[in-house]
């Protein structure tokens, strides 16, 4: 099978100034978690003035929620003493006050905090998708690659709204708490602040510490389960077909397992947290009620306040109650955008879509008014000239070299080999994916690309066709598809997952309009493999087509096993000899 998935059919996007282009490698010069983080709220509208916004809701939150309790507490230990009505008036207003705002201040904390982080991972997935559109992604781990994109990606919300906020707000009112109860009693104020620092600080950065290994491991265990799992759904029927359907599901439950098992000792360690948490706050309950007893005793606080030094310690373990979760997500999300860094700041591999002036719509008129371009005109020139040419992958060993061709417009040469000698490298070299290891390359500004396993998108046919040339209108889109052979099938029809309500010879033909819809049309068009899986008369038809609205205009470039493409081509140049 090619090493190419994708139908890469000379994408039309405008050409950058070499400004523009630093600039946008500069969104991703980060070096660590912090610092993009840091890049990524710069970059939002008042970003620092919304995550500010955030956590003094979410202050206000907590504090309302510690506040009530204690305000509660001090309320029925002083209706006990059967006091004045009166005196009890601004107490009950406050819980009910308190009781009341805590709901407001958290919902508009989730607002305004999700607004923040989902604003955030759009910022950060739209860096990763033009990183990505800049380099190939020819031989990637897709499985891994979709991971990184997705819940790698997803992983910058995780920082701001479970790990940012719960740290910033209960350490914010842990603080203000103790001030306001050293006033009640030192030091139970002071015993409330150590067992408070040990259950909400010191206990979720143990227990990240614990887990640390275990839930950094669960990150890349969870995009090898995707890997093989996407290998395992994309390659079904050739499983079925060779037997290989117990191995495959054992691969499959292995890496399950692994994930299971890095999860559990994670889940492990966030019990044993959260029970620790609780007893220490529970010391506390003890110190401020013996401190405190202390103190009522001698004089020096009234009885009534006694409950809220014994109370509050509990609603603040409420606040407390995640951090060691938080913490250890905190694990979880660095490991994930660790990963999107290194995809961020690896060194390019070729030039990513291929950059030629894209031919718009007038802006006056409708689309059916425009007249489509005319094709390019052929000349003497020669449209791909290789000289002592040496493709192979970076960092890899060279596949062949001392490579010498040249094809001119209405030529057709066939490039032929055993598999693996690096016919769909050079395909890469030549469309600009990677880049020659040595030699000379000239190629036309504008190139096809019929790859031997194009993607057929979960859309309509139409936006499947405009993937080469996104201006096109629908009489382009009709057109294209009538010389692809495929007049009867409807622009707006919804074609299935991998264009499976597609047969192999409509999918062929689908990606083949792709590039027939581009104007002007290709200089030169590559196909790799393009008679690959089909039936004898559905390629002939395939490869009659071709012929009859790829040349004369044009040239092409075969790649094939197939010897009847062959005797269709001018001549023949084989790789490996």
């Amino acid at each position: 099978m090619s090493d190419v998935n994708e139908s890469l059919v000379t994408p039309l996007v405008t050409t950058e100034t070499t400004d523009e282009q630093a600039s946008r490698q500069g969104k991703g010069s980060v070096s660590d978690v912090r610092s993009l983080v840091v890049q990524l709220i710069g970059e939002l509208p008042n970003g620092w003035g919304r995550l500010l916004g955030a956590v003094a809701l979410s202050v206000a939150a907590t504090g309302a929620s510690v506040a009530l309790l204690a305000v509660s507490a001090w309320l029925l230990s002083y209706a006990a003493e059967h006091p004045p009505a009166l005196y009890l008036l601004v107490a009950a207003t406050a819980v009910r006050t308190f009781g009341t705002t805590r709901g407001v201040f958290r919902y508009f904390e989730r607002i305004v905090s999700h607004d923040v982080a989902l604003r955030m991972q759009s910022a950060l997935r739209m860096n990763v998708y033009d990183r990505l559109a800049r380099t190939t992604l020819l031989g990637a781990r897709r499985g891994d690659l979709l991971i990184r994109v997705t819940a790698d990606v997803e992983s910058i919300m995780d920082v701001i709204v479970r790990v940012a906020l719960p740290f910033a707000s209960a350490s914010i009112v842990l603080l203000g708490t103790s001030i306001i109860l050293g006033f009640f009693d030192f030091w139970s104020a002071a015993a409330l602040l150590v067992c408070s620092v040990l259950a909400g600080i010191v206990l979720p950065l143990i227990a990240q510490r614990m887990s640390a290994r275990t839930d950094a491991s669960s990150v890349p265990a969870r995009a090898d389960l995707a890997q093989v799992v996407h290998a395992s759904a994309r390659a079904t029927t050739d499983i079925v077909a060779y037997g290989r359907v117990e191995q495959q599901l054992a691969q499959v439950a292995e890496a399950d397992a692994r994930l299971r098992a890095a999860e559990s000792k994670a889940a492990w360690t966030q019990g044993l947290a959260a029970g620790s948490q609780l007893f220490i706050m529970g010391v506390a309950v003890a110190a401020a009620l013996v401190l405190g007893g202390h103190a009522v005793a001698t004089g020096a606080m009234p009885g009534r306040e006694l409950a809220v030094l014994a109370l509050t310690p509990l609603a603040l373990n409420e606040s407390f109650a995640d951090l060691a979760k938080a913490a250890q997500t905190m694990t979880h999300a660095s490991t994930a955008l660790r990963r999107i860094i290194e995809l961020l700041t690896a060194p390019p591999v070729g030039v990513g879509d291929r950059v030629v002036e894209p031919v718009q719509p007038a802006e006056t008129g409708s689309e059916s008014d425009v007249a489509p371009a005319e094709p390019e005109a052929p000349s003497a020139s020669a449209v791909l000239e290789l000289d002592g040419l040496a493709i192979g992958w970076p960092n890899n060993p060279v596949i062949v070299d001392d490579l010498s061709l040249t094809v001119k417009p209405g030529q057709a040469v066939a490039v032929t080999g055993p598999s693996g000698i690096g016919k769909t490298t050079l395909a890469a070299t030549v469309l600009g994916l990677i880049p020659p290891r040595a030699g000379e390359l000239d190629v036309a500004p504008s190139v096809g690309y019929l790859a031997q396993d194009a993607h057929i998108f979960t859309t309509t046919i139409s936006e499947n066709v405009r993937i080469g040339n996104p201006f096109a209108s629908e009489d382009d889109v009709v057109e294209a598809l009538r010389r692809a052979g495929l007049p009867y099938l409807a622009p707006e029809r919804i074609v299935g997952e991998d264009g499976n309500t597609l047969s192999g010879g409509e999918a062929r033909r689908v990606a083949l309009a792709r590039i027939l819809v581009i104007s002007p049309r290709p200089a030169l068009t590559l196909l790799d493999e393009p008679t690959e899986h089909l039936d004898a008369e559905t390629a002939q038809k395939l490869m009659d087509d071709i012929w009859a609205t790829t040349l004369p205009e044009g040239a092409m470039l075969v790649l094939t096993h197939d010897p009847g493409v062959v005797a269709r081509c001018d001549r023949e140049v084989k790789l490996g000899e």
